[in-house]
């Protein structure tokens, strides 16, 4: 039993080590979002060259997307959402042609790849990777396999690729338009204060479990700590080391997803993975150019709102890079919704 201990504790020690060389890596080589990005790549490079199993409890994860998702709502104030409910008619307009277009690259790859379309339409859609491999597990005819690793790598490409689009995309002297960091810097002592947003969050998230929404470590913070902003009730803001934190906790779950041990097929699958990835990748680069055209907001915050990434990596990369995280989360959160809604009825129509 103590070895077992042992093993189990030393797992998490080197799985740690190796998660935080990676950040410190990747602020020396002024990387964006190294906390997020670093452990992500560090994890995955190691589980995988050294062909062994890494431990890290799925718990710890869900406490990095409770601190993300806190964060999130806090952006979430009176004068944020006057502007959310101007972006609506884009949102609907944006995410229809986002999710138009993962439908004509799953397509594309399945008759690139030979692998059968029911696959390759799970495999590509844009975000929702719990969510989208539930049901790729509950549909007849779709290789679980393909599904899982194809979203895996869309992820860990989305994760690190964006954040590098952005920082080359947006000059050093360009102004954050229109107050792209609308959470409220006045200071909070945060006890006990903070006790009332986790307890109101803990709330939502047996709530959002109940009822089986999606990701509700993550949407149960931001309907709470929304709901209390709504109210008057002002949050305090985490340290960085706190946001960091998550940060490395969410790269290294994410990193330890990819077992290309697993994988049977490894060339064909890797390489259809990574062409869907980069596809959708270039497909909602282009779009975010047009939401530039048609709305007054810069070029992160749009690059941001369509990347097909998760609300929490995306509203990670908002904070870091100053974008507009109330804006970007609510077009993550549409079109996380929208394909929550709308997979069922894919899955149907896939088993008939």
């Amino acid at each position: 039993m103590t070895n077992y201990f042992n093993k189990f504790l030393n797992n998490y020690i080197l799985t740690s080590i190796i998660a935080i060389v990676g950040g410190k890596l990747f602020i020396i080589l002024y990387i964006p979002v190294p906390w997020l990005s670093g452990p992500l790549l560090a994890v995955t490079l190691f589980k995988n060259f050294l062909k062994r199993e890494f431990t890290w409890k799925v718990q710890f994860r869900n406490f990095g997307l409770l601190i993300i998702g806190y964060t999130i709502g806090l952006s979430l104030t009176k004068s944020t959402f006057k502007n959310i409910i101007a972006q609506l008619p884009f949102m609907f307009f944006l995410t229809f042609i986002l999710l138009s277009l993962s439908i004509i690259i799953a397509l594309l790859i399945s008759r690139l790849f030979k692998i059968d379309y029911n696959t390759s339409l799970l495999a590509s859609l844009p975000g929702g990777l719990s969510q989208v491999i539930v049901i790729a597990e509950e549909t007849k005819k779709v290789n679980l396999e393909i599904v899982t690793v194809s979203q895996s790598i869309r992820l860990i490409l989305i994760v690190i690729i964006t954040p590098l689009i952005v920082k080359l995309s947006v000059s050093p002297s360009t102004n954050i338009l229109k107050q792209d960091s609308p959470i409220d810097t006045e200071n909070i002592k945060i006890f006990p204060s903070i006790f009332i947003f986790l307890a109101t969050s803990f709330i939502f998230i047996i709530i959002l479990k109940k009822i089986k929404a999606p990701t509700p470590y993550l949407l149960g913070p931001i309907i709470g700590t929304t709901i209390l902003q709504l109210l008057g009730i002002k949050g305090p803001e985490l340290s960085y080391i706190i946001e960091n934190g998550a940060q490395t906790l969410i790269g290294i779950h994410i990193g330890l997803m990819l077992n290309l041990s697993k994988i049977t097929n490894k060339k064909k699958i890797l390489l259809s993975s990574f062409s869907s990835a980069m596809l959708l990748l270039i497909s909602s680069t282009m779009l975010s150019l047009l939401l530039i055209f048609l709305q007054p907001i810069n070029q992160s915050t749009s690059l941001l709102s369509l990347a097909p990434g998760g609300i929490d990596q995306m509203g990670i990369i908002s904070r870091e890079v100053n974008a507009n995280l109330a804006i970007v989360s609510s077009y993550q959160i549409f079109r996380l919704l929208s394909i929550f809604l709308i997979i069922p009825f894919i899955a149907k129509f896939l088993d008939e």
